[in-house]
């Protein structure tokens, strides 16, 4: 074989073979040249296939989606311009009434114009369905403006803040949560409402994390947007900033060097897209994120769980695993909001159940999200799941997983409880005045949560008007634990020690069985 290399390099005529003859054999001909090749092809870059960003097209350029005939001459370079995709976007489907219709060319590109379900065309096309009100239906579910203290600031959690910067969108979704107020210019967020926004976090210093929506701020003009941006960099408290968007959704054009490289200037900072079907995941969409991502902004998605759209396991399924292939976390899954005009959207809570349930234990832990009802009239995100804790005693819990298989788990016999009074972070927490709910039970800070007017209601002092020789509001403030209507709690008291407990004593596990012929407990007893 090496005789033959040296033939080529020096290209003195064929090499002489061991017995003397000119000849070379074909063999080994045909086994030097493989050599060769398997040799190039080690040296040759190394190109990911798999990779969705790198994806080709049939004639070896980057893969792109369909474009309907209408824009079928349109200029690539104006096709890939965000820009002109805002400006040439279909708007007249709908009443004038009626909530706003805005459509990019490059998202009305990928609906199929012969399926009249296609997920994506039941998410921006309008139907008389809209019109139909609901139970239970509301202008503004999530009462976002009840925790509003300055005009598109949303304080609803302790230390985080959700940030309406502009009313307007790529395109808009007909199951809006702000449809009150997004697609609508009268109601549009400025310069004035945006100084207002930050000069409130500027005297909140309990907020940590705040959340960039609108609307969607990627549509605002990038020096605007940018300037948003800064002035919350600038407040020293704000650790984390967010960005909401479903703009790289339908018009990943958007998602340039530029921008990304404005982003990076202001780490550390996440990003939440929107996408609720496989269908809007396209070659031009996975390029957008390979941006983002190179950029170091981490991406989530959240969906929305609507029926027509995307309301199947195997819908969902296909959905999470393309969405972790691009790079891409699912975060949440939302229960459609009480909201007008969602009504045809909306599906059960089991449903969601269902789902989950189809998910967990089904496919990879972080390709799973968490599916919650966000509270009507403002309580925030309640995540619900299936019920995957059967039961539990003091020592034992059982459980059940996917496959309803049950099992057991031995709780430890002793447990040395965490000293908070010793652990710095516990000095240094985050006072949550008047929202520490079920966590101030589980630390001490009480032992009820009582509903607004409960201690004053008529049902409770059943016509009393005035305090008789009984009622001693110390008889309720509990021994050793926080305060209770601003009455500080009482020290405990120093308990005489009793005698000691008689009887049998078992150990975990040991307690004793029934004999032979004696009915027995349920198998969750006998787990227990």
């Amino acid at each position: 074989m090496h005789r033959i290399y040296a033939w080529r390099r020096n290209d003195r005529g064929p090499p002489r073979s061991a017995g003397g003859s000119g000849s070379v054999d074909a063999s080994e001909i045909k086994a030097a040249l493989a050599h060769q090749a398997s040799v190039a092809a080690a040296q040759a870059p190394f190109v990911n296939r798999r990779d969705p960003a790198r994806a080709l097209g049939p004639d070896g350029r980057p893969a792109v989606s369909r474009r309907a005939p209408l824009w079928a001459n349109v200029p690539d370079e104006k096709w890939n311009d965000w820009r002109w995709q805002l400006s040439n976007r279909v708007n007249d489907l709908a009443a004038p009434d009626k909530f706003r219709v805005d459509i990019t060319p490059y998202f009305i590109s990928l609906m199929d114009p012969n399926d009249p379900n296609d997920p994506i065309r039941r998410q921006v096309i309008p139907l008389g369905r809209e019109h139909t009100a609901f139970t239970g239906m509301m202008e503004d579910s999530l009462a976002e403006d009840r925790h509003s203290p300055v005009p598109g600031l949303v304080h609803r959690y302790p230390d985080r803040v959700l940030m309406l910067v502009t009313t307007q969108c790529a395109s808009y979704c007909r199951y809006c949560t702000r449809s009150r107020i997004v697609g609508d210019p009268t109601q549009n967020f400025n310069r004035k409402d945006h100084e207002a926004q930050l000069e409130y976090l500027r005297r909140t210093p309990q907020v940590r994390d705040v959340l960039i929506s609108g609307g969607d701020g990627l549509t605002l003009a990038p020096k605007l947007f940018e300037s948003i941006i800064r002035g919350l960099r600038e407040i020293p408290h704000i650790e984390i900033i967010r960005i909401g968007s479903r703009v790289p959704v339908s018009l990943p054009q958007r998602v340039d060097d530029e921008l990304c490289e404005m982003l990076a200037r202001y780490h550390p900072l996440w990003i939440n897209l929107h996408f609720n079907h496989p269908n809007e995941i396209t070659p031009e969409v996975s390029r957008a994120v390979d941006r983002l991502t190179r950029a170091g902004i981490p991406v989530g998605n959240q969906s929305v769980l609507l029926a027509g759209v995307n309301d199947c396991v195997h819908i969902q399924r296909a959905l999470v695993h393309r969405l972790v292939e691009n790079r891409i976390r699912p975060y949440y899954l939302y229960q459609c909001d009480l909201v007008e005009g969602s009504g045809h959207f909306r599906t059960p809570v089991g449903k969601g159940l269902e789902i989950m349930e189809g998910l967990r234990g089904h496919t990879s832990g972080y390709a799973i999200p968490t599916y919650v009802i966000d509270a009507p009239g403002g309580g925030g995100k309640i995540p619900v799941m299936p019920n995957y804790l059967i039961s539990y005693s003091d020592h034992k819990v059982v459980l059940r997983n996917y496959e309803g298989y049950i099992t057991t788990y031995e709780e430890p016999p002793t447990y040395e409880r965490h000293d908070s009074a010793a652990c710095s972070y516990c000095a240094q927490h985050r006072a949550e005045p008047g929202q520490s709910g079920v966590l101030g039970l589980l630390e001490g800070e009480g032992m009820w949560i009582e509903p607004k007017g409960f201690s004053v209601s008529e049902v409770h002092t059943r016509g009393n008007t005035q305090q008789h020789r009984l009622q001693d509001p110390a008889k309720w403030v509990p021994f050793g634990v926080g305060a209770i209507e601003g009455q500080a709690g009482r020290p405990l008291k120093v308990l005489e020690g009793g005698a000691p407990a008689t009887g049998p004593a078992y150990g975990p596990g040991e307690e004793p069985r029934p004999r032979d012929g004696e009915p027995t407990g349920s198998s969750h007893g006998e787990l227990l």
